[in-house]
Parts: structure tokens; sequence; C-alpha cells
């Protein structure tokens, strides 16, 4: 199974790489087409387990122990089989 997990800064966190990315974008002639950007990240594993509920709690401690800073950042998971 695999895990693809999404995150990005909570609404709210100042975003510095968004805010310089979409004023790069405004200075490139995209400035009507680009009302706000947000920068995050993506991790992709592959897991051991085909089992659905058991690959969701291991990827859920795994971002609330060590890969997602819970107090700043939100994430998202989603598993292929």
């Amino acid at each position: 199974m695999t895990a693809i997990i999404n995150i990005g800064l909570k609404k709210g966190v100042l975003d510095s790489q968004g805010k310089a990315a979409h004023h790069t974008l405004d200075t490139l002639g995209f400035k009507q087409a680009v009302l706000d950007v947000r920068i995050g990240k993506q991790i992709i594993m592959k897991l051991e387990t085909s089992d659905e509920n058991e690959a969701r709690a291991q990827v859920t401690k795994m971002c609330e122990d060590l890969l997602c800073n819970t107090v700043i950042e939100d994430y998202e998971i989603t598993l292929e089989a």
C-alpha cells in the first residue's frame, strides 16, 4: 500500500515561501491569474500492510510523532492499494 501525505501550514500561519512565490509570479505577469500561493510538502511512502485501517493508524501516528508539526501544520493522508 502507498501512503501520500500532504502537509501545509494552517490557515492564519504566515507562509513566507508562498508570499515570495506569489510576488514573483506577479512580477512575471501572472498578477491577474493568481490570487494566493501556499507552499507545502508531500511525502510518499510504501507500506508493508495491505489493511487500510492499520495503514491509516500507522501513518497518522507517524505524522503526529515526527512528520508534521501539528502546532502550525495540517496534514491529509491518502492511501492507494
